[in-house]
C-alpha cells in the first residue's frame, strides 16, 4: 500500500490509515519480513526413507509453496524433526527402518504435534485402519500425483484444526463448570453455616428464655450467663442452649403425668 501525502501533522492524526496490518506488525516485531505474515509457507517433515521418492516428494511439495523444514529416512528421525520444528503437516511413508510411519505417526499424534498424511503404496483396507487408528488424518496412495497429495494436506491441516479447537472447548467448558461446581459448593457452605447460625440463635433464644423464667435472670444477664459460660467452659454456644432447654424446658410428651 502507497500512503497518501498529508498536508499537515493534523491531518495525519485525523485520519489515520492501516499502513500495517497486525499480522505484518507482529512480523517486523519478530524481525521478520512484512512479506512473511503476508504469505507464510506451510510448513512440511517428508519421512520417506527411498531417497529418489523422498527427493520427488520434496519438489512437489516446494513447487506448491510449502516449505519443507525436515527430510527423515526413518520414523524416529520424523519424530525427532517433528518435535524441533513443529511443522503444519508430516508426510509419512508406512514403511521405513527403525521405526515403521504407522509407530511414529503414533508418537507425533498422541502428543498431539502436528497432522500426519500417511503415504502408502497400496490402498489395503487393513493398513489404512492402523494408520487412522494411530491418529493418521488422511492418507495418499504413491505414485505421488498434486492431484491427491495437495487436497489430502488440506483436508489433514483442516481436521487438525477442528479437533483442536474442539478440545480447546471442551477444556474450557470443563473449567468453567469446575469453577461453577466450586461456586456451588462454596454457596452450600455458607447457606449451611447461615442456617446453623440461624438455629443457633433460635436454640440461645429459646435458652435465655428459659433462664428468665426459671432462674430469674434479666434478658441481658441470662445473655451474658450463655456467652460467659461457652466461653469459660469451652462448650458451643448451641450445645449449652440444648442442654439449658433440656434442664429447664417443658417435659416431654411421655413424661406429663408421672
Amino acid at each position: 500500500m502507497v500512503a497518501r501525502k498529508k498536508t499537515s501533522t493534523q491531518e495525519q492524526e485525523g485520519q489515520v490509515e492501516e499502513v500495517l496490518s497486525a499480522d505484518e506488525l507482529k512480523a517486523v516485531s519478530e524481525g521478520e519480513p512484512v512479506e512473511s505474515a503476508v504469505h507464510k509457507k506451510r510448513t512440511v517433515v517428508v519421512a520417506e526413507d527411498e531417497s529418489v521418492n523422498r527427493m520427488d516428494l520434496v519438489a512437489m511439495l516446494e513447487d506448491n509453496g510449502y516449505e519443507v523444514v525436515g527430510e527423515a529416512a526413518n520414523g524416529e528421525e520424523a519424530v525427532d524433526l517433528t518435535r524441533k520444528f513443529r511443522p503444519d503437516i508430516v508426510c509419512m511413508d508406512v514403511k521405513m527402518p527403525r521405526m515403521d510411519g504407522i509407530a511414529a505417526a503414533g508418537v507425533i499424534c498422541d502428543e498431539n504435534i502436528a497432522p500426519v498424511v500417511m503415504l502408502t503404496a497400496f490402498s489395503q483396507p487393513d493398513l489404512v485402519r492402523q494408520a487412522t487408528g494411530a491418529g493418521a488424518m488422511a492418507y495418499v496412495t504413491k505414485p505421488y500425483e498434486e492431484s491427491k497429495l495437495l487436497p489430502a494436506l488440506e483436508v489433514a491441516m483442516g481436521r487438525f484444526s477442528e479437533i483442536n479447537d474442539l478440545l480447546d472447548n471442551v477444556e474450557t467448558s470443563e473449567n468453567k463448570l469446575k469453577e461453577t461446581e466450586e461456586q456451588l459448593k462454596k454457596a452450600e457452605e455458607k447457606l449451611k453455616k447461615a442456617e446453623d447460625t440461624l438455629e443457633e440463635r433460635k436454640l440461645v433464644d429459646r435458652a435465655k428464655g428459659l433462664l428468665m423464667d426459671k432462674a430469674d435472670f434479666s434478658e441481658q444477664g441470662a445473655f451474658r450467663w450463655i456467652q460467659k459460660t461457652s466461653m469459660d467452659q469451652r462448650i458451643p454456644k448451641k450445645r449449652l442452649a440444648m442442654a439449658i432447654i433440656a434442664k429447664y424446658g417443658d417435659p416431654k410428651p411421655s413424661e406429663v403425668g408421672k
